[in-house]
């Protein structure tokens, strides 16, 4: 019996190959950089099945050069690169990679945190340039992350996990969420739920944990930044169109805003011109997920998502199981 076809838009880690290979006619992009639209277009024609990436947009035109297609399976906890509805209609079921991220990009919320408030970009930099003479009382004078407010936008399984951290560094911790927490978690992270408005206003730190939808587009915008204290700094490490990253750069250039730490950009991977140069904003390309262990689980998880549904099983994380027809 032959095997069902799939495509896979970039090199996966190995167990993640090897379960693909075990269970499909497997046909592998190479390219480092991502293919075309072109060259997607045409090698998803025939397939079966597809695991993609953030950088590939699954939507009617895919679906319609892709007549045989399954299953679209993204290696991301994100799908706004996926038209879900569209899929369901064409009986095409959508996965993604919940949970296995959770722990590694609420660390690296705090690395971003941390990195922009201790200026510890502008003094790696200063060190590498020879310019450093040696120690000075007001050299690189930063802010104390410990025991400040951290506002937590979205208070999802990520946002929890920010939280939880937060507690280390004995900070207060409100949270803003489409649907409170019950008690029990509240008391479990030390987070107080308030509304928009207080939390922006109150807090030291905004740390960004929402999905993108159309709800949440530019749901940071520049009334929010008037909002904020002038020493407050913003964190995303969520989608970058949550932010609306002309009135981040303008909140910035007036000095109504301490810093940033961007992990996603509106337009990525394009950044604002006005971002590059300031020295008070960190920079990551995307890196939130970006461990060996984690990015290992979550290219497992889209293979193992892929297989399941030619075993004649729901897979486990399905976005529209009204799609899956046995």
């Amino acid at each position: 019996m032959s095997k069902p076809k799939i495509f896979v838009t970039r090199s996966l880690p190995l167990p993640a190959e090897e379960i693909v290979n075990q269970n499909f006619d497997a046909e592998f992009s190479r390219e480092p950089s991502g293919i075309s639209r072109l060259e997607l277009l045409d090698h998803v024609a025939g397939k079966d099945a597809l695991i993609c990436q953030l950088t590939e947009n699954v939507n009617q035109e895919l679906l319609d050069a892709a007549p045989n297609l399954k299953i679209a399976s993204t290696v991301s906890v994100g799908y706004d690169n996926i038209d879900v509805p569209a899929c369901t209609r064409r009986e095409v079921v959508v996965t993604n990679t919940p949970g296995v991220l959770d722990d590694t990009t609420a660390d690296f919320a705090f690395t971003l945190m941390l990195a922009v408030a201790r200026r510890v970009v502008e003094g790696d930099h200063f060190v590498r340039s020879g310019q450093w003479a040696g120690w000075n009382i007001d050299q690189f004078i930063g802010a104390d992350v410990w025991g400040k407010t951290l506002g937590i936008l979205g208070f999802g399984r990520i946002g929890k996990e920010v939280a939880r951290r937060a507690h280390g560094f004995k900070m207060r911790v409100l949270y803003n969420n489409t649907k409170r927490a019950d008690a029990a978690a509240e008391k479990e992270f030390h987070a107080e739920f308030v509304d928009l408005d207080m939390l922006f206003r109150e807090s030291d730190f905004i740390s960004i944990h929402t999905p993108l939808s159309r709800s949440t587009r530019h749901l940071v915008s520049k009334i929010h930044f008037a909002q904020m204290k002038p020493s407050a700094f913003l964190i995303n490490t969520s989608r970058g169109p949550v932010v609306d990253e002309g009135a981040l750069n303008d909140a910035l250039e007036k000095q109504i805003i301490a810093g940033a730490g961007l992990d996603v950009y509106e337009h990525e991977p394009k950044v604002h011109p006005g971002l590059i140069g300031r020295h008070n904003v960190v920079l990551a390309p995307h890196l939130g997920s970006a461990t060996a262990e984690t990015r290992t689980k979550m290219a497992v998880m889209a293979a193992m998502n892929a297989s399941a549904l030619f075993q004649g099983k729901l897979p486990p994380n399905a976005l529209n199981p009204e799609a899956f027809k046995k």
